[in-house]
């Protein structure tokens, strides 16, 4: 079940996503955290930050709509605080998820990290939607997207994962630019920009207006930029969105990721990580799989 991302040997390819996995020591009592590949931390930036006032998440066919607004207790108090406790367990990867309004800011988080002992990467966030400045405001725009990851990759001492917008032209030119800025991975994809409005009080569901779709409803597209982007850059691929049962892995894997994240169903259910990695063991025991890498880019094409 072992698979190597971006230098990082992982138990399995099963990684709990940013922004529904806390801290990851939250989950300790909950989940084996070394029995996954290893988890995201929610977005960490250069001073707190108290996201978006309530509503913030609101349930959609099929998925959910959330706008927390990348609310957080700041790099300074993540490092005394929060990621200390994750020292009980050395062979847990935490990556940890940086976001900035500017470049200076990406750079000044990154660089107070590389300080602190027990990380094992850091993912850039690029995407979010759900903030008015820095975010995906860099990751939809080619010039200001290849500036941060090399100032970024340049600033870091850790393998850099580049998080990507769905919300582009093109997802695999992105990831293009991200893996010729030195970028060691991507992972895609972030939520889709939406919104839910209530039709009796003629008000939008959420304080923020617009927020960010994750869950079942978005994996089929999620799933095809998957395999445009394996088919744009040679770096791992981290395969997110709507993941819920073992095929949904599988299928993303075929498509070409490395790797897998898993984050809406959390919600539901919150050691979905840990029983997605037991189901993809059992799946790969049951389909004759000897090594789950080898299921990596393995789609067989139709038309051949």
């Amino acid at each position: 079940m072992k698979v190597t991302l971006a230098g990082m040997e992982l138990v399995n390819p099963v990684i709990a996503a940013s922004g529904t996995f806390g801290y990851g020591i939250e989950f300790e009592e909950i989940v084996s955290l070394e029995g996954i590949g290893g988890f995201v931390t929610k977005g960490i930036s250069l001073q707190p930050m108290p996201g978006h006032p309530a509503p913030r998440i609101v349930q959609t066919a099929a998925g959910m709509l959330n706008a927390i607004g990348l609310q957080n207790v700041g790099v300074e108090d993540y490092i005394a605080r929060k990621l200390p406790p994750l020292g009980r367990y050395p062979h847990c990867h935490v990556i940890v998820n940086v976001f900035g309004y500017t470049v200076g800011e990406y750079i000044g988080v990154i660089e107070r990290l590389n300080q602190a002992p027990g990380i094992a990467a850091y993912e850039l966030n690029v995407s979010c939607p759900n903030v008015h400045a820095g975010g995906m405001a860099f990751g939809s725009d080619p010039g200001s997207l290849e500036y941060l990851v090399s100032r970024a990759k340049t600033a870091s001492t850790r393998p850099l994962i580049v998080k990507l917008s769905p919300n582009v032209t093109s997802i695999a030119h992105m990831a293009k630019i991200s893996s010729d800025a030195g970028a060691d991975a991507v992972s895609l994809t972030n939520t889709f920009l939406g919104m839910s409005i209530d039709a009796e009080t003629r008000r939008p569901r959420l304080s923020n207006i617009t927020g960010g779709l994750s869950g079942p409803a978005i994996k089929p597209i999620a799933l095809r930029m998957v395999y445009e982007t394996a088919r744009a850059v040679s770096i791992p691929i981290l395969g997110m969105g709507g993941i819920i049962t073992a095929e949904d892995a599988v299928e993303f894997l075929l498509a070409g990721a490395t790797a897998v994240q898993l984050g809406t169903a959390s919600y539901a259910d919150p050691r979905a990580t840990e029983r997605l990695a037991h189901g993809l063991e059992a799946w790969c025991r049951s389909h004759g799989v000897e090594k789950v890498a080898s299921l990596t880019g393995a789609l067989l094409d139709p038309r051949a």
